[in-house]
């Protein structure tokens, strides 16, 4: 059951309308790294998880999110009250196209949208729930919503970068704040599996769990650091150690029964190309006669 407080879990104050600005600040609402998504991918991961500490965890930072997304919503309906007002009753000749298309989608927004939260993306496209990476398996469920409240703070960052109104960047600091606390929610939780490496059940094949294979070799030097190297590593640089590492030949193949084996010859014998002709090709007569209208 979900119960609604109409106070904003933080005071939204906007100096002036800009639809510009609110048209980059749909981002957080209609994005991949938005409120929505985040609300979305919490709230489902709670639905299906049996340990009862990060249910509440995650229902409780689900429920958050929504309250991020009604904050983002309202200050991008600030940013375009005067618009509005003006698609509803008109506005001297000029004045509002020269408004509403003077950068980002705001002119999609303000035209379709009425000045509305609309949940699409700063370029217009349309929310989707691909934006929900759940699997199903906490660890790998934990480690994402690590990497997604990261992601989220840094566009807080960016849009905080592209205002001068202080009262904005007081409420976007906020929920750019909030994203960090998210993380240490999260880590804590991940780390309070154990064992949480690797993910799910499995182990690693112990041949091939610490080699490092170095396959990008040339200008620019081959740095060394400890993803790479070190007491928890075996560093393969030589070529031919890089291939067929399981000690086979390095082919693919199958097996097939008689009657598909002779199928299959039959389809390589009428395919097969020839190398004893050269025939001509379009493309070779065509740069003939385009020499002789040269010549000409």
């Amino acid at each position: 059951m979900f119960m609604h407080n109409k106070r904003l879990m933080y005071t939204v104050r906007v100096s002036e309308p800009n639809p510009t600005l609110a048209s980059l600040f749909l981002e957080q609402f209609g994005g991949p790294q938005g409120e929505l998504a985040a609300a979305m991918r919490y709230f489902t991961q709670a639905i299906s998880e049996d340990d009862a500490g990060r249910k509440d965890m995650l229902l409780d930072i689900a429920t958050e999110e929504l309250s991020h997304l009604e904050i983002i919503g309202s200050m991008i309906v600030m940013l375009t009250k005067g618009v509005k007002g003006r698609l509803a009753e008109g506005a001297k000749d000029g004045e509002l196209l020269a408004e509403i298309t003077k950068g980002g989608e705001s002119h999609t927004l303000s035209l379709l949208y009425g000045g509305g939260a609309a949940l699409v993306n700063s370029a217009g496209a349309p929310w989707t729930a691909a934006y929900v990476d759940t699997i199903g398996e906490p660890t790998c469920d934990l480690r994402s919503n690590i990497a997604a409240e990261a992601r989220a703070k840094i566009i807080y960052e960016r849009l905080i970068n592209v205002t001068d109104d202080a009262s904005v960047k007081e409420a976007l600091g906020f929920l750019m704040t909030r994203e960090i606390a998210h993380q240490k929610a999260f880590e804590k939780a991940l780390y309070a599996i154990e064992p949480n490496f690797p993910p799910g059940k499995l182990p690693g094949q112990k041949d091939f769990v610490s080699k490092y294979f170095n396959l990008s070799q040339g200008d620019g030097g081959d740095v060394e650091g400890p993803w790479n190297s070190g007491p928890l590593w075996e560093r393969i640089d030589d070529r031919e150690r890089q291939a067929a590492v399981d000690g086979g030949d390095g082919s693919a193949s199958v097996k097939v029964s008689a009657a598909e084996k002779r199928i299959l010859q039959r389809v390589a014998e009428r395919t097969h190309s020839r190398t004893d002709i050269d025939p001509p090709t379009g493309a070779e007569l065509g740069a003939k006669a385009g020499d002789v209208d040269k010549a000409r």
